[in-house]
């Protein structure tokens, strides 16, 4: 469920990277082609940037479909950015988050989406409440499982964890509680990637003239598109990709 992609590179118009390609995220909310779970991402969108000399992003977020939103197709046509994340949330069960629950979400310099879902919620992983401060609890944007495993990898960023490990660590400490959980989560600060595959398609692009785009499926036909194996963690900059096989939790 979900997809989403992340760009680092040179600035360009939003639209460039989230509209313009033939299997752009834009379509994939209603034409995606390697989603394994649903088929129609209406239920929320969202995209964050960074403008040079500030390293808080902004965000654009709405609970309909990307397709019905004139302002977004604007402001996607006129703002550039050297460093995006964007998402579109698949059609699921009604709440009262709405825009709350689209992604990205944000703290500080971060921005975070999660593409997947985790069976069971709320009760699947009402034994890592503990792990969280109350404060942190209290002030969850969304009452979503996605909005809880930022929760949970905010935490760890807060404490001092790399990006890459804060997210290795939560898929790691969600998938021991709830092992059906779909995990891909995906972050950047504006400067690097972290992303993993756990449960769901993660490809990425790298332009050897300096820039780099992860997502859910390939927004075009280029040959460079590298799919990242499952239980895989990602960490990526503007000019380099690692990979990192992620072990599965102990019994």
């Amino acid at each position: 469920m979900c997809r989403h992609l992340a760009y680092l590179g040179p600035p360009v118009a939003l639209g460039e990277v989230l509209n313009a390609p033939p299997h752009s995220l834009f379509r994939q909310s209603w034409a995606p082609r390697r989603q394994r779970h649903g088929t129609v991402n209406a239920d929320g969108f969202g995209v964050g940037w960074y403008a040079d000399g500030d390293p808080v992003p902004a965000r654009y977020r709405r609970s309909g479909p990307v397709w019905g939103d004139a302002s977004y197709a604007d402001l996607t046509r006129v703002v550039r950015s050297g460093a995006l994340l964007a998402a579109v949330r698949d059609a699921t069960l009604a709440g009262a988050d709405g825009e709350a629950a689209a992604a990205p979400y944000a703290a500080g310099p971060w921005l975070f989406s999660h593409n997947g879902a985790v069976p069971g919620w709320p009760g699947s992983l009402a034994s890592l409440v503990p792990a969280l401060p109350a404060a942190d609890l209290l002030s969850m944007e969304a009452r979503c499982d996605a909005a809880f495993l930022w929760a949970l990898a905010l935490h760890r960023l807060r404490t001092g964890d790399e990006p890459a490990q804060a997210l290795a660590d939560t898929v790691l400490d969600v998938a021991a509680a709830q092992p059906a959980a779909r995990l891909n989560l995906l972050l950047t600060n504006g400067e690097t990637i972290a992303a993993t595959a756990w449960g769901d398609t993660l490809w990425y692009l790298a332009d050897p003239g300096g820039g780099t785009v992860v997502a859910s499926e390939p927004y075009d036909d280029d040959p460079r598109w590298t799919e990242v194996p499952d239980r895989t963690l990602l960490a990526a900059s503007r000019t380099d990709v690692l990979l990192t096989p992620l072990k599965e939790p102990a019994e």
